[in-house]
């Protein structure tokens, strides 16, 4: 079917926290590329996004914290919106699921589906905590997972597996807010939408419908359609939400999953109620068959826009429903899985501060390594090695070189086209193919490989200006140097299109040096874009170098979060046997005065203590902490515990007359035990 528009929406984020690459790679940057593209198309498109500020995570960070769930929203939002704004995310309108439209629109919409009869009144027993008697969200329940044996899966899903699932499923569910509480279950009322009776639809609309679909989003769908679909509940039993708009539903608010969604539509109406001149109606672009509706989501999302909200269009009636909804896997970060819980993660808002005017950067190496098939992985090695070996050497080397020839040689006028050789010819020709494979590409969603595409016409330019050789020929053949540089500069300017979907940034910057001061997507593959005589502006560096110490900063500061992980985690030893009081008064625990301390050769373990320990001579201990220790003479002047009364044994040529006492962290890191003033040498310690 040809539609008219096109409405795009952006999954909701948490307003829990921050952006990190996970969501960009997942989500904002490939509905980014596509919107952008769309509109260089002269395509009419609407770009929805927004913080979604129900449901429980938020209330867990504000608990974490200690202030209000308002205060946590307010914060996460304006941070999301904000860092969004930064790096290009052009959202037509970024709201939240706080607003007034949205509390209203949400509302309305579930009155409906209640007036209509199209929910269940189901009265179930419910998982509560057994010392407060609050109900509990599945959100709020963790377990081991059935299907993959993660330890930390969530009553929803497990992100590790990505598996749906109900508390019931769990295996030992536990409070995740009050681990020392029990779970209870007690009988509550909520509104259920049964799936069950659209799932026929469902199996005409989605599986025989969209095999065009994307496997991962087909398969899961396909997945969930062969077995029975049970009733959804629409509400829970929390006190931050939307209150359920209906007499006796006190203490009861939308469930999250059921409000989310629906701030696609509040958001579109906020907008278009804003400039109903350039928007119309939000009918328009949710109810007009002749729109067209796509979600970009993360693949543990799929169920929600797949299944379950279109069930709730189709149950209000007067929706379109999803044409089709691209889903990426997961990105890990340094092979490991990415986590907001455990700050395991690059954040976008700090990525904007560390390395200021590098969107184009970012941008660049997640959608060369989007997650579109299977789960992919960021390391900042390769952030370096992608922007350096391709941003920097491939696409900017070729933009300096044809630039600043063409200044060097004709005062930065674009020259004559000239006679055209052989060689000319075929980059031209090569060149021209561009367009229609980005378009295709870009049109099927597979957006890493129309990045690639496009960076081909850079690697075009480059192979070009390299065997022509301009510099060398000028003072012989000018006129040859003049039809060089012309091919280099119409590449430029369609390099400077090409890249707009995936990077703004520079291809702005880059118009701004070709002095282009309008273009559009028909225009590529076009060899006469920049035409003779035009006057361009001043040539500067595309992209930047990135240096070995900015990596190694990145990935100190990745370790530190792993240590402060280690040390939220960590778990002492269980206690050894209890001994009894007689047992443990043998041992002499004495403090000593460190005199000096030395490496003994040949041996990598052992240091060599002389210790002060009151006694006229003082005596001589051998200890394993050498790896601790690269330098012993730190040790000297510290008062240390020794066990005074161990046998003396002979070590590496040396007698030992004692044992120092240590204590090892967390980290495996390790200490001597000193005291915390000045005591004594020879004291007892007991």
């Amino acid at each position: 079917m040809k539609f008219k528009r096109t409405t795009v929406t952006a999954a909701l984020p948490y307003a829990n926290g921050g952006v990190h690459i996970g969501h960009l790679a997942g989500v904002y940057v490939p509905a980014d590329i596509y919107v952008r593209y769309l509109r260089l198309k002269k395509q009419e498109v609407i770009f929805i996004g927004g913080s979604d500020e129900h449901g429980v995570p938020v209330t867990i960070r504000a608990r974490k914290e200690g202030i209000t769930v308002q205060e946590v929203v307010d914060r996460y939002h304006k941070i999301i919106k904000d860092s969004f704004a930064e790096f290009g995310i052009s959202f037509d309108i970024y709201s939240r699921t706080t607003s007034d439209i949205h509390h209203k629109f949400a509302s309305d919409f579930f009155r409906k589906l209640y007036d209509d009869g199209k929910l269940d009144e189901i009265v179930e027993e419910q998982f509560c905590d057994e010392v407060t008697g609050e109900f509990l969200t599945d959100r709020n329940i963790i377990g081991t997972c059935p299907h993959c044996g993660n330890d930390g899966a969530y009553g929803d899903q497990c992100e590790k597996c990505g598996s749906t699932l109900s508390p019931e499923e769990l295996i030992c569910p536990t409070n995740k807010n009050n681990p020392g509480h029990g779970l209870v279950k007690k009988p509550t009322k909520n509104w259920y939408l049964p799936l069950g009776n659209y799932q026929q639809w469902l199996k005409e609309w989605i599986l025989d419908g969209h095999k065009e679909w994307r496997p991962n989003v087909y398969g899961q769908c396909k997945s969930w359609l062969d077995i029975d679909l049970q009733p959804r509940a629409m509400t829970r039993d929390l006190d931050w939400g939307i209150p359920v708009p209906i007499e006796g539903a006190d203490g009861k608010v939308l469930y999250v999953w059921f409000d989310a969604p629906i701030g696609y539509i509040s958001n579109t109406k906020e907008l278009c109620d804003s400039e109903p001149e350039k928007w119309g109606t939000w009918q328009k672009w949710w109810q007009d068959p002749e729109s067209r509706l796509v979600h970009f989501i993360g693949k543990d999302n799929i169920v929600f826009h797949c299944i379950i909200f279109p069930v709730m269009m189709k149950a209000h009636g007067g929706y379109i429903m999803p044409d089709n909804v691209p889903s990426n896997e997961f990105l890990n970060l340094e092979n490991d899985k990415i986590s907001t819980s455990r700050n395991w993660a690059v954040w976008l808002h700090e990525y904007l501060v560390e390395f200021p005017g590098k969107q184009d950067v970012l941008r660049y190496v997640l959608t060369a390594n989007a997650p579109e098939t299977k789960d992919n992985n960021f390391t900042w090695a390769d952030f370096q090695a992608r922007n350096n070996n391709e941003l920097v050497a491939v696409y900017g080397n070729f933009v300096n070189r044809a630039l600043q020839l063409t200044k060097k040689y004709f005062d930065g006028v674009v020259p004559e086209q000239g006679n055209l050789l052989e060689i000319d010819r075929k980059t031209i020709e090569e060149f021209k193919d561009v367009k229609s494979k980005v378009e295709e590409l870009l049109d099927t969603f597979k957006f890493r490989d129309a990045q690639k595409d496009a960076m081909n016409l850079a690697r075009i330019g480059n192979r070009y200006i390299t065997e022509c050789e301009p510099w060398k020929i000028w003072k012989t053949d000018t006129k040859r140097v003049e039809t060089i540089l012309y091919v280099c500069l119409q590449l430029c300017a369609n390099l400077a299109i090409a890249f707009e979907p995936f990077l703004p940034f520079s291809s702005r910057k880059l118009r701004e040096m070709l002095n282009m001061d309008s273009f559009e997507w028909e225009q590529l593959g076009n060899m006469g874009i920049l035409p003779s005589g035009k006057k361009l502006g001043e040539p500067s560096l595309l992209f930047e170098k990135i240096e070995d110490s900015v990596i190694e900063a990145q990935l100190r500061k990745l370790e530190d979060t792993k240590k402060v992980n280690e040390a939220e985690n960590y778990e002492p030893e269980p206690v050894k046997e209890n001994v009894d009081f007689d047992t443990f008064e043998k041992l002499d625990i004495r403090v000593g005065l460190v005199t000096s301390c030395e490496k003994i050769k040949k041996s990598k373990k052992l240091l060599k203590f002389h210790i002060d320990d009151g006694t006229k001579d003082g005596r001589t201990i051998l200890s394993g902490i050498a790896a601790y220790y690269e330098d012993p003479q730190e040790l000297v002047g510290k008062q240390v515990l020794f066990v005074a009364n161990f046998a003396p044994r002979q070590m590496m040529g040396e007698e030992s007359q004692g044992m120092i006492l240590s204590a090892v962290n967390f980290d495996g890191t390790l200490s001597v035990t000193t005291t915390s003033t000045d005591v004594k040498p020879g004291s007892q310690v007991g």
